[in-house]
């Protein structure tokens, strides 16, 4: 603990609030709130932690502190710094979810279609289904039973739908307004729990033509019933009010948490959703948190009631979600409840194998190389690789892993400037120099560990860069390759030294990782721009082709192959006049 944690944990006030942890490059790593800031934030450092709030608590290095006058104005404020900071220890849903929805249009002739955006357009809703699957069964069905159009567009003719008796081809006949309220509050009534009325109607249709010895259209009602048996009885129904539910229950082990959502549409059990995700606060604190954040990031909208276990704050839930929260003591209610508790349990013990192993190879073997250096954790990872063939189209790349993962969104690619000639030392000294004045220019985060794809040269002409012209003093060094260029040493320090790694450790496996991708990174460039400039290269000498008609016909061939695969027709259909196509073809058919 530093001197600055030290002196502002005798200043935090007993009241509720917000904390931000900050690591020593300033950026928020955690946000979280408490009842009494000053016990919360000091139970940090202080008594033992599991290795995951111990693994934050290595990497905070100042901290921020804002006081809330209630319990509740705590938990908004964490969601809205969550959701502004996005720190890397926090709850985050990351696959940022929508559901579907059955939608039926406000049109002169409606339809059915799923869609995954709610609307103010006058349409109805129905749903969300937690999976498509789900929603295009249903719409099948209805499909079959009421013949609404299925067309974007009305044709000029009658399409196989209306052959087919699932649709009354509005394209050619005039069908009543009257017909179509009457097929809407029909599939308004079904979705909303009342197929089991429609079934009975449809049997008493049945009956009454097979009397009148209309035995087709008998038959009619009788596949409609056995669509609605198939589709729409198959599930168990768990409730008898239909009212829609989400069901929460959660299991803490080994400084993780699981928690299960079960959602029952008009009485029925028809999905669940599954999140996994390190613990550092108490649970029901983390749960309250998860609520929040489950319908802020994802497309869900709140049923009318929520059921969670005893544990969890029911007044705080309740303000925070702006719907009814039940917590169930009896009844099917409370085994629903209990059986998203089990469900998470068997869950978490299920992952957990899965999880160490992933650690070991990652964000351990990140802790181990960091010792092995000699240095901090090196959370952030930066490699650079260059690519070039004989000095021609230079290129270099920047790859990030953070916490031993590809960090792809972080990337960055480098044409070389101002190097001639193959020189792959001054190639590394232009992008390390543009990439870290950047950097300090705009405040980007540094890395805690520079990797360079070459030798002891290239390194301390990276090193010479950033300490001699930047003034930085970050940890630099080089992977250096055997003769079947496959990962060989490691080398680190002041002078460099190879640096001892067992072969079959994991933090060689993650050197071996950050040295394919980078390769293949700079590689796969340098391949993009070789063949982009060798496809312009082609057009230099053809009068008529500047660089407008350049870019046109990369964009529209994209190869010099299919430019020659080309005929007259392809050309001028690109408003080329027709001497410079045949200029080109020429040139083509000689290069």
């Amino acid at each position: 603990m530093n001197e600055i944690i030290k002196q502002k944990l005798t200043l935090l006030p007993d009241q509720p609030g917000c904390y931000l942890m900050k690591d020593r490059q300033g950026t928020i790593i955690y946000v979280g709130k408490a009842k009494v800031l000053k016990n919360r934030v000091r139970s940090y450092f202080t008594g033992s932690h599991d290795g995951k709030t111990l693994r934050l608590v290595n990497e905070i290095e100042d901290f921020e502190y804002i006081v809330t006058s209630s319990n509740i104005e705590a938990l908004l404020l964490e969601l809205n710094l969550i959701k502004k900071y996005d720190p890397k220890y926090n709850i985050m849903l990351k696959d940022d979810k929508t559901y579907p929805f059955i939608k039926l249009t406000a049109e002169r002739h409606p339809k059915l279609i799923i869609t995954r955006k709610v609307k103010k357009d006058k349409g109805k809703y129905f749903g969300p289904y937690p999976n498509v699957g789900a929603a295009n069964e249903t719409k099948k069905l209805l499909d079959r039973i009421y013949p609404l159009r299925k067309c974007s567009t009305l044709p000029d003719r009658v399409c196989l739908y209306y052959h087919l008796g699932q649709c009354l081809a509005p394209c050619v006949n005039e069908v009543a307004e009257k017909t179509y309220k009457e097929m809407t509050d029909e599939i308004t009534r079904f979705l909303n729990g009342g197929y089991k009325e429609i079934k009975k109607e449809l049997t008493d249709r049945m009956n009454a033509a097979a009397e009148e010895l209309d035995f087709e259209r008998a038959k009619e009602y009788r596949d409609k019933i056995i669509h609605i048996e198939t589709i729409m009885e198959k599930q168990k129904i768990t409730m008898t009010d239909f009212t829609d539910r989400d069901v929460f229950g959660y299991s803490v082990d080994k400084g993780w948490m699981c928690v299960q959502v079960f959602f029952v549409r008009q009485g029925k059990l028809i999905e669940r959703d599954v999140s996994m995700f390190p613990s550092y606060n108490e649970p029901e604190e983390e749960m309250l948190t998860f609520l929040g954040q489950f319908y802020q990031k994802t497309n869900h909208i709140k049923p009318k009631e929520v059921l969670i276990q005893d544990e969890v704050d029911q007044n705080l839930a309740e303000q925070l979600l702006e719907v009814k929260v039940v917590k169930p003591q009896r009844g099917q209610k409370k085994d629903l409840v209990k059986m998203a508790i089990k469900n998470a349990k068997i869950a978490l013990n299920e992952k957990f194998s899965l999880i160490e192993k992933d650690e070991e190879r990652t964000i351990k073997a990140v802790e181990n190389l960091g010792q092995y250096l000699g240095i901090y954790t090196p959370h952030r990872i930066e490699a650079f690789d260059n690519s070039n063939i004989q000095g021609t189209d230079p290129v270099s790349a920047m790859i990030v892993f953070t916490d031993g993962k590809p960090n792809k969104r972080e990337y960055r690619k480098y044409k070389i400037k101002t190097v001639q000639g193959p020189d792959d030392y001054e190639s590394m000294r232009e992008v390390t120099r543009r990439r870290y004045s950047r950097a300090l220019k705009e405040d980007l985060p540094l890395p805690d560990l520079i990797i360079i794809d070459g030798g002891k040269t290239h390194v301390e002409a990276v090193k010479d860069v950033l300490e001699n012209e930047l003034g930085l003093d970050i940890p630099i060094a080089g992977l250096a390759k055997d003769e079947k260029h496959r990962t060989s040493q490691l080398l680190y320090g002041d002078p460099l030294e190879i640096i001892p790694l067992g072969r079959n450790s994991q933090e060689f496996y993650l050197l071996q990782r950050i040295q394919d991708e980078v390769h293949r990174f700079a590689i796969t460039f340098h391949r993009q721009v070789r063949g982009k400039n060798a496809f312009q290269s082609l057009l230099d000498d053809i009068p008529g082709v500047g660089e407008k008609r350049k870019k046109l016909l990369l964009k529209h061939f994209g190869s010099v192959k299919r430019m020659k695969e080309a005929s007259l027709e392809d050309f001028t259909s690109l408003s080329i006049p027709v001497n410079v196509a045949e200029e080109l073809i020429k040139k083509l058919q000689s290069d």
